[in-house]
């Protein structure tokens, strides 16, 4: 065997990361990881970004993930460095973005010997990866690269890792010739759907009075938008998405109900409500969405598109499952679709509409909702918005008005705050000609501020809104609202001057302290290259409304 046929563990990954396509990896170095970082030397097809944080590089392969749809990549070392990861890590499995995290392992001799810098990386991740992997042969690294991206790519997207020992790393190992054949017994997902299901859905819709479409973020993560805006408009469907739903649809339409759910709008949740016919596609049912199990769409017969079979019937009971990708279902179901134009219907919605429209108080104060609508209108609603969580998370999802996919980037499922910051890094990289915002609040944003250094390092033009209103504002909400106002450490002490510590990091920050300054600090922050942070101080005790309480019917809503 020639000295080109061999190589070591470590230069070998760096080849089939590339030969996967990988075009940006984000991480950060440790001991173990020495002979990885030392192959990414000598590699200029693959971009490495040195984060502050690994939970930083994790959001951050995970926002490039949502942003391009591509495999997000994040690499870290073993121990600490492998456990910082996990937040990211659960941020990806509970919203089905395709990730691959890379570990460095400790010795295999030394696995199990508590050693230094030692943690069972695959048992601590197990619950949270859709598949994980200890290296112990390098013989078997190709394989597994290979599965790793196939996994976390195919049927429900998720993240997978791999943990590899530093000996593995160090192994000589002959280069594989050929295409590398994967070894995936029973992992077979179902693309196609059911075509006697497809039909039994088609006459069902076909047949209703009062239909609704929920759009959840498996449209997006299937790219059947174009499909979905088709069906709507074909059948006269309404169409009601999620939080990871949002841009599915275009906010714009006439048929738009806009979010439902305990933030969403009173018509959407009322459409859900009195509905005859309830169409979930790529949506799973989460407490958010339903309130009260036993009373949600009370009346009416549910289909429910997803790729993901254990997703069905797992919270809410549905008349016509169909396991499938969302496009080639709907691609299906468009056709048997009989146009109808459902005027009664139609009608009631509108009038839910004029009565309950989106709104809050314009007295002369500063209040979040006019920076997020400042933020659309500038950017002409065609931004790359990234949230951290919060109540600044749903203004944003409220106010913005999203219009195409993947164009809305937050933590769904587990609510992670620290997110957004992180995640616009990764998305300006995976799409840099988009303008990325991260609307932030105070708590939040300081949960991974320090990832303003890897936006300046990088020149990444970020822009951060931070909605700053002195509160852990959600819990200091539900403290208003259930709690008698008892605000139990929500109240931030040692809030930063946040602009001094962008300055600090070599970003330009801006403060906003009036209603007319906000569209000039905007105009200003766009217009400039460097990443940019704005300080709004806005009106402390504004409330995110309307708002279902947590197990509350969707149709009993908090107005104020």
């Amino acid at each position: 065997m020639s000295s080109q046929d061999e190589t070591t563990g470590a230069r070998l990954l760096v080849e089939r990361l590339r030969a996967e396509g990988v075009e940006v990896i984000f991480g950060y170095p440790g001991g173990v990881l020495i002979p990885v970082f030392d192959a990414l030397y000598d590699e200029r097809a693959i971009r490495f970004v040195l984060v502050r944080h690994e939970q930083g590089a994790a959001h951050a392969a995970d926002g490039y993930a949502r942003a391009t749809g591509k495999v997000g990549v994040c690499l870290a070392t073993s121990g600490p460095g492998a456990t910082n990861l996990v937040t990211g890590i659960a941020t990806a499995y509970m919203d089905s973005i395709p990730m691959v995290a890379i570990t460095g392992q400790v010795k295999s001799t030394l696995i199990g010997n508590d050693a230094f810098q030692e943690a069972d990386t695959t048992g601590i991740t197990r619950p949270i990866t859709k598949h994980n992997y200890l290296v112990r042969d390098v013989r078997d690294l190709a394989r597994v690269v290979r599965e790793a991206f196939h996994i976390a790519s195919t049927g429900r997207p998720g993240p997978v890792l791999i943990d590899i020992p530093v000996d593995v790393s160090n192994s000589r190992v002959a280069r594989p010739s050929g295409e590398i054949e994967m070894d995936l017994p029973g992992y077979a997902p179902t693309y196609e759907g059911n075509v006697r299901q497809i039909e039994r859905a088609a006459a069902l819709i076909n047949s209703a009075e009062r239909p609704v479409v929920i759009a959840g973020g498996g449209v997006i993560a299937s790219g059947a938008s174009a499909e979905l805006r088709e069906l709507a408009r074909k059948a006269r469907i309404p169409v009601a998405t999620t939080l990871l739903g949002l841009g599915a649809f275009p906010e714009d339409d006439p048929l738009s109900l806009h979010m439902l759910g305990m933030h969403g709008t009173v018509y959407a949740n009322l459409s859900v409500q009195k509905c005859d016919v309830l169409v979930s596609v790529g949506a799973r049912f989460d407490d958010r969405i339903t309130g009260k199990v036993d009373t949600f769409a009370p009346n009416a017969k549910i289909v429910h598109i997803d790729i993901d079979p254990s997703a069905i019937s797992k919270s809410i009971r549905v008349d016509i499952p169909i396991v499938g990708d969302a496009r080639r279902v709907l691609a299906r179901l468009v056709p048997l679709v009989q146009p109808k134009e459902r005027p009664a219907w139609l009608e009631l919605i509108e009038e839910w509409k004029r009565m309950h429209p989106l709104d809050y108080r314009r007295d002369g104060k500063l209040r979040p909702q006019l920076v997020v609508e400042k933020i659309r209108e500038l950017t002409r609603g065609r931004a790359i918005v990234c949230t951290e969580v919060g109540q600044n998370q749903m203004w944003a999802a409220q106010f913005y008005g999203f219009t195409e996919p993947r164009t809305f980037i937050s933590s769904g499922g587990l609510g992670t705050m620290g997110f957004g910051l992180p995640a616009a890094i990764g998305a300006k990289i995976g799409r840099p000609d988009a303008v990325v915002v991260d609307i932030a609040g105070d708590g939040s944003i300081q949960m991974n501020i320090q990832e303003l250094a890897t936006a300046v390092c990088n020149n990444l033009a970020v822009k951060v809104a931070i909605l700053n209103n002195g509160y852990l504002g959600m819990v200091r909400q539900w403290q208003e609202l259930f709690w008698k106002r008892r605000y139990s450490h929500t109240d931030i002490c040692g809030v930063p001057d946040f602009v001094k510590l962008a300055e600090a990091y070599g970003a330009l920050g801006l403060r906003v302290t009036e209603p007319d300054e906000v569209e000039p600090a905007l105009r200003q922050a766009f217009a400039d290259e460097r990443p940019v942070l704005i300080d709004f101080r806005v009106e402390r005790e504004e409330n995110v409304t309307p708002m279902v309480p947590a197990g509350a019917p969707i149709d009993q809503f908090e107005l104020v």
